[in-house]
C-alpha cells in the first residue's frame, strides 16, 4: 500500500475549523452542472469570482485535466436478520447495510447500523434477492461479509446494486435526490466508490468537448472513494490520523500522456482531492507518473511537497477534514482558510452539490 512520509507538524485539527451556516450547505445540484459559481485563487493570492463554465478561460492548450471516472455505486441498502430455524424479524429488526469496499468476489467491507445485532457468522437477507454472511469484523468497527445471490439472474452484485440499493447521499443532504445520475460524473465508469468524486460533478459533455478543442488533453485516472475519505479528524494533532486505504488505478495509457505533456511545459490539474491523492501515489521522486494499480493511504497536508500536481479543481469542504488539510497543503493554511471566509461572506453553497474553487 502507498503512504506518504511527511515531516512532524505541530499543526492542531482544530486550526482547520471555519463557521459555516448551515443554509450554505447546498442540497440540490444546480441546472445544468456548469453553472455553479467558481472561486479562482490565483497565483498572486488574488481572488476572483466567476462562474464553473469561466474555467475554460483558466486552462492552457498544453494543460492535461486530470479526472477520476470512477462510478458511485447504489450502495446503501436495508436487509433484516435471519434468526437460525426462525426466518426473519419483523421490520424494527431492519439493518442498514453500506457496502464500503469490494476485497475479492463477492466478499465486501461494509457498514452495518445497528452493527451489534449482527455476530460473526449471522446472515442478512435483502428483499428475497440478496444474503449477506458476517465472516469477520475488522479493527474499526466495520465487517466482512460475503454476498450471495441467484447467478442465474445476476451477473454480478452490481446488477443486483441498481435492483434494490440507493445512492449513499452525505447525511448533511436531507433533501430527497430526484435524479440519481445527478450524484455521478458524466464520465464515470467503473464502478466502485462509495461516494461521487464531487468537483466532476460541475463538468457538461458539452464543456470537455469545448476544453478539449482548446488543445487541453483530458486524461481519466482511477480512484473508488470510501468513505474513509470524508471521516472526522478525532485526533487533536493532525500527524495521529491515520487514513483509510482505497484503490488507485493509473494506467499506462494515461501515465504517457501526462508524462509527455508535462515535459513540454504542460500544467497537471487535478479534478478533486481523489484525482490529486491518485497523482500523487503514483508519482515517483521526480514527479513521473507511474503505471499503477494498488492501495492508497496518502495523507496530505501543509508541509507535504507536491510532485506531479500543479494546480486544483476542487469543492469546499467540511471544517477540520482531511480534505481541507490537503488543499492547505497546495496553497497555504492561512490563504485557504482566507478563502473560505470570504466564500462564507459571498454566500457560496458548500460541499457535495456546492459550488468550486480552482486553485492555480
Amino acid at each position: 500500500m502507498i503512504k506518504n512520509s511527511l515531516p512532524e507538524t505541530e499543526l492542531k485539527t482544530s486550526d482547520f475549523y471555519y463557521e459555516l451556516p448551515k443554509e450554505l450547505i447546498a442540497q440540490t445540484p444546480v441546472t445544468p452542472r456548469d453553472s455553479s459559481r467558481l472561486l479562482v485563487i490565483k497565483k498572486d493570492g488574488e481572488i476572483e469570482h466567476k462562474h464553473f463554465y469561466d474555467i475554460i478561460d483558466y486552462l492552457n492548450p498544453e494543460d492535461t485535466l486530470v479526472i477520476n471516472d470512477s462510478r458511485v455505486i447504489p450502495a446503501r441498502i436495508w436487509g433484516e436478520k435471519v434468526r437460525d430455524g426462525e426466518g426473519f424479524v419483523s421490520a424494527p429488526s431492519k439493518i442498514e447495510t453500506l457496502l464500503l469496499k469490494q476485497l475479492k468476489n463477492n466478499e465486501w467491507e461494509v457498514l452495518l447500523r445497528p452493527a451489534k445485532k449482527i455476530k460473526i457468522g449471522g446472515k442478512i437477507k435483502f428483499e428475497k434477492t440478496l444474503v449477506a454472511t458476517v465472516l469477520d469484523v475488522i479493527e474499526d468497527g466495520n465487517r466482512i461479509v460475503k454476498f450471495e445471490y441467484d447467478e442465474s439472474i445476476y451477473s454480478n452484485i452490481f446488477e443486483v446494486l441498481e435492483k434494490i440499493g440507493s445512492m449513499p447521499l452525505p447525511p448533511y443532504i436531507t433533501e430527497k435526490l430526484e435524479d440519481q445520475e445527478r450524484y455521478q460524473t458524466v464520465y464515470a465508469r467503473e464502478n466502485g466508490s462509495a461516494a461521487a468524486p464531487t468537483a466532476g460533478l460541475h463538468f457538461t459533455p458539452e464543456l470537455l468537448d469545448k476544453i478539449k478543442e482548446k488543445g487541453v488533453a483530458v486524461v481519466p485516472v482511477m480512484l473508488h472513494v470510501g468513505l474513509g475519505t470524508f471521516r472526522p479528524v478525532k485526533a487533536d494533532k493532525i500527524t495521529d490520523h491515520i487514513m483509510h486505504a482505497e484503490y488507485i488505478s493509473v494506467s499506462k495509457e494515461s501515465a504517457d500522456i501526462i508524462n509527455e505533456r508535462r515535459a513540454k511545459g504542460g500544467r497537471i490539474i487535478a479534478v478533486g482531492t481523489t484525482s490529486c491523492r491518485t497523482l500523487e501515489s503514483a508519482s515517483d521522486e521526480n514527479g513521473k507518473i507511474l503505471e499503477t494499480s494498488d492501495n492508497t493511504g496518502i495523507f496530505i497536508y501543509p508541509g507535504y511537497k507536491f510532485k506531479a500536481v500543479d494546480t486544483l479543481i476542487t469543492n469546499f469542504h467540511l471544517p477540520e477534514s482531511t480534505l481541507l488539510m490537503l488543499v492547505s497543503a497546495l496553497r497555504g493554511k492561512e490563504k485557504i482558510m482566507e478563502a473560505y471566509k470570504t466564500a462564507v461572506d459571498e454566500k457560496y453553497r458548500f460541499f457535495s452539490f456546492g459550488d468550486a474553487m480552482l486553485i492555480e
